[in-house]
């Protein structure tokens, strides 16, 4: 069965700095090719052609990528910049690769299944990474890695880095130690004293405040009142 990769077309590109805004305008997204001794050369590729691309690869898939009509040459995705608040992509990095030489790349990771520890003991997963590094050679570099989740059983539990299924010809570069998920305990909120245990402390003060006004004991100003009084008598 023949090697189907997807490809993407681009064109030469004349127009740089701040024009390349007119590129977009008309549909057309500016990128860079390079890679190893590989002169820079400055191309052209249809937005929409390069959305539809993304939509069903990876970082880490390989793309026949041919520039006017010549020989495809196998690039990866190297970089796309996007435009912060609308996130349509702006310029894209084409890396054009060897396939005899491994490439260091990261890798996204896919959580799937249900953590015990979340369905019965009400905690919640944490995800610690979201990506490993990996080494291998350009045909053989993974999409993603999926994470199973389904043997946090309690909250002492933990997935590192070396649980993960990696593929026989692909090299860890991460840390093994490096945790990947685990599920933490539900947080435990002090409950505020009842409000009518303040209602009786409220009335408690009360009454003893009560109590010291009855006890016939003068303030300082009660004195000072009367003594002026028998001084008006005489």
């Amino acid at each position: 069965m023949p090697d189907i990769r997807p490809s993407l077309v681009a064109h030469a590109r004349t127009v740089t700095g701040k024009a390349v805004r007119h590129l977009r305008a008309d549909g057309f997204l500016p990128a860079v090719v390079y890679g190893r001794d590989v002169p820079s050369e400055v191309v052209q590729i249809e937005t929409k052609a390069f959305n539809d691309l993304s939509r069903h690869t990876s970082r880490n898939t390989l793309v026949d990528l041919a520039v006017d009509g010549g020989k495809p040459r196998r690039v990866l995705i190297y970089d796309v910049q996007h435009h912060p608040v609308t996130r349509r992509p702006l310029h894209v990095d084409l890396f054009v690769v060897r396939m005899t030489e491994e490439l260091t790349v990261d890798v996204p990771l896919q959580f799937s299944g249900t953590a015990p520890a979340v369905d019965k003991l009400g905690g919640t997963l944490f995800h610690a990474i979201d990506a490993i590094r990996v080494r291998a050679l350009p045909d053989h570099l993974p999409g993603s890695i999926e994470v199973d989740v389904h043997g946090l059983a309690t909250f002492d539990d933990a997935i590192h880095v070396r649980d993960l299924p990696l593929p026989a010809d692909v090299t860890l570069v991460s840390e093994g130690d490096d945790v990947v998920a685990k599920v933490l305990p539900p947080r435990v909120v002090e409950e505020e004293a009842p409000a009518v245990e303040e209602a009786a402390e409220g009335a408690e003060e009360g009454a003893e405040a009560a109590g010291d006004g009855a006890s016939g004991e003068a303030t300082p100003a009660a004195v000072g009142g009367r003594a002026s009084d028998s001084g008006d008598k005489t």
